[in-house]
């Protein structure tokens, strides 16, 4: 069933009372979860664990304090039984649960003191601290050989943070501080670089206020060196369909060509360096000069000097030719993106969401497309897509489902081939719903996929759980 909340009132949510910091606009409403929690393994036995983002949900009678879920894998798959549930109140993890502070608004994995067991990095950026209100707070939970079990803090050197955690990145490209966690939030980033161990120390951290306002924040190796670069994304801007993008290998200037919402990060035409994706779900300002009808994507290709400010993008729409659907206002098309190799040719893939996409005459219902990394030739040949009226896809498209909120991959049963988890924030009265599509013989399937609810994992309120997180709802 789907929620009756309308596209016009998350907009209005996102956009009443905000302020204006230069030529970007700083959105008030629930920033949570822009990215789809990413599998990882957490208790070093093989199989990639789960992550299910829950920053609406309820604990000990706090309103929206927040929660994450972890499904640990095994050879059969996901089992609701096998989950490990952290909230504020989790005996090891630091503060406690309050109302609407929306622990778990965003997520990162990686394993960041290079033990064999990844660790989860949770936000809480509307946390009540210290230095000032919703000021928020970064926590790690460290992985173990049993499980996930304790965290400490990733603190903001920043004297008034605001919304510190808004989104988040990990990524390790080796030892020291080549193994990095970036933290976005509307005052700047933080870049923490490593070593680091469990006792919470860490190499440095480094506070970007040149750049506030963000939505989105990511790394990747752009230009082959093997450190991390940063990838920040702002609001949207004044007359842009989205916000601005930055890069480390002309930090200070956005691109001059593209902007988005929403970025990631891959290798897609394996040249051995990562290429750059973002999410542009807006419809353009000015037609024919910015944005696309429907929402795009847009691909920059990194190269051993990164890329320039300059380079032009590769766009695509769902008028592009092999991209199934056609493109029509309101789609957000490039409202959710993930970047991973779903097919195992060595190629990463471009995960995309359209939560506001019509299905038959179900306004709403929401799709994802997969856009098959190519060595050669225009991508978009070959793509595919799934909606809730996909075979074998649990439940039927309703409006308001927004199916494709946010997106992810990863292969939880160690079979070689990577499951696909799909959230959709609008199902069951925003209660949200995870949905995986589990590897088939050469892509994800629909055959055999499940559905996660809050009540099957213990989360029981009846409406606003945000079950896999409200990915860019916020400002879409």
């Amino acid at each position: 069933m789907g929620s009756s909340m309308s596209k016009g009132g998350w907009r209005a949510a996102a956009v009443i009372a905000a302020a204006l910091v230069g030529s970007v606009v700083l959105p008030v409403g629930p920033a949570t979860a822009v990215h789809g929690g990413v599998p990882g393994d957490f208790n070093g036995d093989g199989y990639r664990d789960a992550v299910l983002p829950a920053p609406g949900a309820n604990v000990a009678g706090k309103e929206a304090a927040g929660a994450v879920v972890v499904l640990y894998g095994s050879s059969s798959g996901l089992a609701t039984a096998r989950r490990k549930t952290l909230t504020q109140n989790t005996t090891g993890i630091p503060g406690t649960a309050e109302a609407y502070d929306r622990f778990g608004a965003a997520t990162a994995t990686e394993d960041l003191n290079r033990d064999g067991y990844a660790d989860l990095v949770i936000s809480a950026p509307y946390e009540d601290t210290g230095k000032g209100t919703d000021s928020g707070t970064v926590t790690v939970v460290w992985g173990s050989r049993s499980g996930l079990t304790s965290g400490t803090g990733l603190p903001s050197p920043a004297g008034d943070p605001r919304h510190f955690g808004v989104d988040l990145a990990a990524m390790s490209g080796g030892a020291g501080t080549k193994t990095r966690v970036l933290v976005g939030g509307l005052d700047g980033s933080v870049l923490f670089t490593g070593s680091f161990s469990r006792s919470g120390t860490f190499g440095s951290a480094t506070l970007n206020q040149d750049t506030p306002s963000l939505a989105s924040v990511a790394l990747g190796d752009l230009n082959g060196d093997t450190t991390p670069d940063r990838v920040l994304v702002t609001v949207r801007g004044s007359g842009l369909s989205g916000g601005e993008i930055y890069t480390n290998p002309a930090y200070g200037y956005a691109f001059q060509q593209g902007n988005g919402l929403i970025s990631a990060t891959g290798d897609l035409n394996g040249d051995g360096y990562a290429d750059l994706v973002a999410g542009d779900p807006d419809e353009p300002e000015v037609a024919g000069a910015d944005g696309m009808l429907g929402g795009r994507v847009l691909v920059w290709y990194g190269s051993a000097s990164g890329i320039a400010s300059d380079a032009k993008p590769v766009q695509i729409t769902q008028n592009t030719s092999g991209v199934p659907g056609g493109s029509e206002k309101g789609d957000a098309f490039g409202g959710a993106l993930a970047v991973a190799d779903v097919n195992r040719d060595k190629l990463a893939d471009i995960v995309v969401g359209a939560p506001y996409e019509t299905v038959g005459s179900t306004q709403r219902a929401g799709a994802v497309t997969v856009i098959p990394g190519r060595a050669s030739g225009a991508l978009g040949t070959g793509s595919y897509g799934f909606t809730q009226d996909t075979s074998g896809v649990p439940g039927a498209s309703e409006t308001d489902d927004f199916f494709g909120t946010t997106v992810s991959a990863g292969d939880i049963d160690k079979n070689g081939k990577p499951e696909l988890f799909v959230g959709a924030a609008g199902e069951n009265n925003s209660t949200g719903a995870e949905f995986v599509l589990p590897g088939g013989s050469t892509r994800p399937t629909g055959a055999g996929s499940k559905v996660i609810t809050g009540p099957s994992i213990g989360l029981t309120q009846q409406h606003g759980t945000l079950l896999g997180g409200n990915g860019l709802l916020w400002v879409i």
